[in-house]
């Protein structure tokens, strides 16, 4: 098997797997614990099951591809520059999220996701889940999806931009369960802002902070007030 060819097979391993999570995960977990409900234990579960999806992408790499997992070498920055990255990338996709947003509620007056409704109730007070939750989305989302998913389409192709639009697109496709069209452009455009980052920049490790520190935010916010009454969600 060609090197491409075992690429294309580790992208595409990757999103079916994270795609049966999105979609099935739930039905799964009821049907094992007996408890047939959106508690904070099942919801904790999903998130595991999210951790395991990375450790069988990290096999397939390690017994198949046989290659370092993050093919493009981690460069080293200062303290400063993390600090500087993190701000920037944070404000860039705050902003220009919410913007977004706006503008698809004044073209569509899409509703609330009700799924985001019900996942908002489970990590009322409960800030163990939430640092576990924006962990698990910043370490398993950009490893996947940035680290692993982007240079291989870059590879297959041998084009920055495809790579930085289709890992883009892959990402707010992941999204589409949360069933309105915010939480799917909303996340390209994210993917759109890291993508190039790590193009540039070749760092997983300050996008793993800004997405922990995005996701934590937006899951404090909501934490303290009514999702309803939020139009950046």
């Amino acid at each position: 098997m060609s090197w491409n060819a075992k690429y294309a097979v580790g992208i595409l391993l990757t999103f079916i797997l994270l795609a049966a999570v999105m979609l099935y995960v739930f039905p799964v977990i009821y049907f094992i614990t007996g408890v047939k409900a959106f508690t904070p234990a099942n919801f904790s579960y999903t998130r595991i099951a999210l951790w395991t999806v990375l450790g069988l992408i990290f096999l397939y790499n390690i017994f198949i591809e046989k290659n370092p997992f993050l093919i493009w070498k981690e460069k080293k920055y200062t303290t400063l520059f993390y600090i500087q990255a993190v701000i920037a990338l944070y404000l860039t996709c705050s902003f220009g999220g919410a913007f977004l947003n706006l503008i698809i509620q004044l073209l569509t007056h899409e509703g609330m996701s009700s799924k985001l409704v019900q996942i908002s109730s489970v990590f009322r007070n409960n800030y163990l889940l939430i640092i576990f939750t924006c962990l698990t989305a910043g370490a398993v989302e950009e490893l996947l999806m940035r680290g692993y998913i982007q240079p291989r389409i870059e590879k297959i192709y041998n084009s920055p931009y495809t790579a930085i639009v289709g890992s883009a697109a892959l990402f707010g496709i992941l999204h589409s369960t949360y069933g309105t069209i915010g939480q799917v452009l909303v996340p390209f455009f994210i993917g759109i802002v890291f993508a190039f980052f790590y193009k540039k920049y070749s760092n997983i490790k300050i996008l793993i902070i800004c997405h922990f520190m995005y996701d934590f935010v937006s899951m404090m916010v909501m934490n303290f007030m009514d999702i309803k009454h939020l139009s950046a969600f």
